[in-house]
């Protein structure tokens, strides 16, 4: 009997338990400005089995950990679910959905009707935001990790464990899409704000030094026919000269300037290259029968024998 209840048991969970799917993406980060001078020593010490990773300037937004905790960050997370699934509903949309969410936060609902998430999360409300902050805890909790594959080199293994197929695929790509553009941006926004001033400051002193070549040339075709007796005209003539030249000497100091911040930004610019992607159809996890079977058989003997011992150990009352 306790076979067959074991045996039955086991084919219910079988049948009962959700398969889930595995989107698994592998990115490496190539940030050679943060290494330093201690790029070399770390990896001559990494051949004696040492770890100098944090040796030299490897400590900014792309180093060591900060890869994993701001991939994990709420912000992005729900940057990340506020993209389509399709052209009808979100990515929180379908999550909400598939794990059967919507129906426990209809109560929440103002109007009775099951609560949606706006795309790109424009003019969310504050409800929206706590339940999509609900959302991003349970992914973190239960669907979503992130490792370092090798301490001594900067590869990154991301995993994202649900219920629905494209769900786990799309969310998988756009986690890490969400974070290069959040990594590259933060790496170089003073080089690009510089970059952006100096470019300004060009096109205005060209658009100035255009205006004051044409005004030279003016002047220079005028004084044919004026009466060589007055000399100011001369002098006017020289003084638009000199404000070409100097104005030429600033413009040719900025654009040399402009472009030395254009390859520095270059320079400083991070690449974050995918290895591999979650491609369909993804890894499918499901408990299954030849596995359930003997499993429930096996519950099943152990609780009857625990059932056994006990009643043995319980001593018979003497009437």
């Amino acid at each position: 009997m306790a076979l067959v209840i074991g045996a039955s048991a086991g084919a219910f969970a079988a049948w009962y338990k959700s398969p889930t799917y595995t989107a698994r993406l592998t990115f490496v980060v190539d940030d050679s400005k943060s290494m330093g001078g201690g790029g070399g020593l770390s990896a001559l010490a990494g051949l004696a089995g040492l770890d100098l990773s944090n040796l030299g300037g490897a400590n900014g937004v792309l180093a060591g950990d900060n890869v994993e905790e701001l991939i994990k960050s709420r912000k992005l997370m729900q940057q990340t679910l506020g993209t389509p699934y399709d052209s009808t509903e979100t990515l929180a949309d379908r999550y909400a959905a598939v794990y059967k969410l919507s129906g426990r936060w209809v109560k929440y609902s103002p109007d009775g009707k099951v609560i949606r998430f706006p795309l790109n999360g424009v003019n969310a409300t504050r409800l929206q935001d706590s339940l999509l902050h609900e959302m991003v805890e349970l992914i973190l909790e239960n669907d979503f990790g992130i490792t370092k594959t090798d301490k001594k080199l900067s590869f990154f293994e991301v995993n994202t464990t649900m219920k629905d197929e494209k769900l786990a695929q799309l969310f998988c790509r756009r986690i890490i899409d969400a974070s290069t553009g959040f990594f590259i941006s933060t790496k170089t926004k003073r080089l690009r704000n510089n970059v952006e001033r100096l470019q300004h400051i060009a096109d205005s002193l060209g658009h100035i030094l255009n205006h004051k070549t044409y005004a030279s040339a003016a002047a220079d075709q005028n004084i044919i026919d004026l009466n060589p007796a007055y000399s100011g005209a001369n002098a006017d003539i020289e003084v638009k000269q000199r404000d070409k030249t100097l104005l030429s000497s600033v413009y040719t100091e900025t654009v040399k300037n402009l472009e030395a911040s254009k390859t520095m930004l270059a320079q400083e610019t991070p690449t974050v290259q995918i290895v591999d992607e979650p491609e369909l159809p993804l890894k499918k996890n499901s408990f299954k029968y030849k596995i359930a079977i003997p499993a429930g058989i096996l519950v099943a003997e152990l609780l009857f024998c625990a059932y056994v011992l006990i009643r043995k150990k319980v001593p018979k009352t003497i009437v």
